[in-house]
């Protein structure tokens, strides 16, 4: 599962090299060139980092816990598994495959993002407490984690599905600066490395 972090950092990594794009443009040109759409994108891109990570957490832990090497939760004993996977299992078929494509076509539509449904992805590989343990390593109170989480995806949806736009001031965006989206990928990253020390 190291493989998934592993990705998460490259990602994140990716997004932080996105706002030196920015900052090279912003102080080679005057203040009519606007970046903050690059900032916006590295919002979007740092929550598609994490909804990613989760996804293939879930998908890489699932695959240990039918080959034995993690223990079985009581989500991953309920996840409903097709006959068609079944069938591939027992004519031996690799559990990277059958158990893995299984659940990456079960979690396509879904995402990974708001709290409660990071759990529910959680819990298939893990039985931690995943906020009350992710509060700890992050000293913070488990709802603060969760609230934090849920402003920085909301500010994604504005930004991916309202343009970004503010009802109040129409014509205005929201307004973001390079310092908000930092803190906001090192919150991601924290978060993200919480949940790996805590359920893996």
């Amino acid at each position: 599962m190291l493989s998934a972090q592993t990705q998460f950092k490259e990602n994140l990594k990716r997004v932080r090299e996105l706002g030196g794009v920015a900052a090279a443009v912003q102080s080679l040109t005057t203040s009519a060139i606007d970046v903050s759409d690059l900032w916006r994108a590295q919002v979007v891109l740092a929550v598609s980092a994490l909804d990613y990570f989760i996804h293939e957490l879930a998908r890489l832990g699932m695959i240990d816990c039918a080959k034995g090497a993690r223990p079985k939760t009581d989500a991953y004993l309920r996840f409903d598994v097709p006959l068609s996977a079944t069938e591939s299992a027992l004519n031996g078929t690799m559990h990277e495959v059958w158990v893995g494509e299984t659940v990456r076509q079960k979690h396509s539509w879904q995402s990974f993002q708001d709290p409660d449904k990071l759990a529910d992805a959680i819990r298939l590989i893990s039985p931690v407490k995943l906020w009350e343990d992710v509060g700890v390593e992050l000293s913070m109170p488990p709802k603060d984690v969760k609230t934090r989480l849920k402003l920085v995806v909301d500010r994604r949806n504005k930004i991916a599905h309202e343009a970004d736009l503010d009802p109040a001031n129409p014509g205005f965006r929201w307004p973001i600066t390079a310092p908000m989206v930092n803190d906001t990928i090192d919150f991601v990253e924290s978060l993200g490395d919480a949940v790996f020390k805590v359920a893996v």
